[in-house]
Formats: structure tokens, sequence, C-alpha cells
């Protein structure tokens, strides 16, 4: 089973899920501080082992940017270089957005339906299900669901020809 492991990082803390490229099944994930997935990595721990990795990389549109962009830059070459020897490509924002909603003006909200829509249409919760009866997106929030839209480009675009 191919994994892929894909990082919508953060200044302080970045979402990663890896997935299951089959399937596209969220295995492991979770929003963590920048340190503590950094770690995870290093030690090759089973949460984050992958064949192959997607970062978001940060796209500069003419408009300034704070210290917190440079921050993140900053840890997408540190997880660059954690990751070694795994094929890791590094993915804007706007394919991503025309991936899954064909328009570059849509939101992360647009995103996060679009998921729902195709991997858990009519689910209760938008996905996540309940306690009892956990849906494909059962435990997902914040940036998880822009690392799993991130996952998902990227498994598609591995299908293509």
């Amino acid at each position: 089973m191919p994994t892929l492991l894909a990082i919508d990082p953060g200044n302080t803390s970045s979402g990663w899920v890896l997935i299951d490229v089959a399937t596209r099944r969220p295995l492991h994930f979770s929003k963590s501080p920048n340190t503590v997935l950094r770690d995870l990595i290093v030690t090759n721990h089973t949460f984050v082992r992958a064949d192959t990795a997607v970062i978001e990389m940060v796209a500069s549109y003419g408009m300034a940017v704070g210290a917190d962009v440079f921050e993140t830059c900053v840890w997408i070459g540190r997880y660059l270089e954690t990751l070694g020897d795994i094929d890791v490509d590094l993915v804007k924002r706007q394919p991503i957005k025309l991936h899954h909603c064909h328009s570059p003006r849509a939101n992360d909200s647009n995103i996060r339906q679009a998921l729902v829509d195709r991997f858990a249409p009519g689910q209760p919760n938008h996905g996540k299900g309940t306690k009892a009866e956990p849906g494909w997106f059962h435990g997902f929030h914040a940036d998880i669901w822009q690392a799993y839209a991130l996952a998902v480009y990227a498994a598609d675009r591995q299908e293509e020809p």
C-alpha cells in the first residue's frame, strides 16, 4: 500500500495527513507543533512513514507579508531537509483550488465542501460522523482539511498519464 504524507506548514504548527494513495483514505493526521512533526519524521515514526510527500509552498502575489510567512518558509526548508530520501513535491495553493473547485477564487470552506461531496456524500457533520459511527473525516479540524486537500491533489496527479 503506497502512502503519501502531505504537510500544510505554518510558522509554529502544521497540519499533516498520511493517506493510502490507492483509496485516498486518511491513515493518520494531526495538527502538530512544527518541532513535534519534525521529530516524528526524523525518527521515521509509523504515523508519518511515507513513500512520497508533498508540502504546500508559499506563493507571492505581490502583497507585503509579515514575519510569519518567512518563518513558514524556514519550516518548509526544514521539512524538505528532514524528509531526506523521500520524493517530495512543493505545491502552491492555486492548483489545489483549481483541482477541487475548478475556480481560483475558491476558499477553504469551498475546498472542504468539495472533499465532503467526493468522499462522504450524505454523511452527517460534514463527513465527520459521530463518535459511535465515525465518518471518513472523523477527527478532522483546522489545517488538517487543507493538508488532506493537498494529499488528494497529489495522489490524483500521480495517477494522471
